[in-house]
């Protein structure tokens, strides 16, 4: 499995909009790629800013080239996030998943 770093940053007046934004239109349709397996966004104040990590997990680096191109190490950013971001990173850092633990049910 490949997890796929990237980081983000938003004004506090951008914090809500951005967050809205991933979670009615990025994660929704991250979800239909072949080989998609989950995704993760974080926020943490940093100064004056919001700082978002995004880490989305696949099956393959194929997987990644289906949702980001062959080239697939640049970020990925709709308009719409472009207008809400103060700064991001260019490219996303990828990492084969080492060891996998899922909580176990009561």
């Amino acid at each position: 499995m490949i997890a796929r770093q990237w980081h983000g940053w938003t004004t506090s007046e951008n914090t809500n909009a951005y967050e809205s934004h991933v979670r009615t239109e990025i994660f929704p349709a991250i979800q239909r790629v072949n080989g998609y397996r989950g995704a993760y966004l974080l926020r943490r104040r940093a100064g004056d800013e919001v700082e978002f990590m995004a880490l989305t997990l696949f099956d393959s680096l194929d997987a990644v080239r289906a949702f980001a191109g062959e080239n697939y190490q640049m970020a990925v950013i709709s308009p719409i996030a472009r207008n809400l971001l103060s700064h991001f990173d260019e490219q996303a850092v990828h990492y084969d998943v080492a060891i996998e633990l899922r909580s176990v049910p009561n």
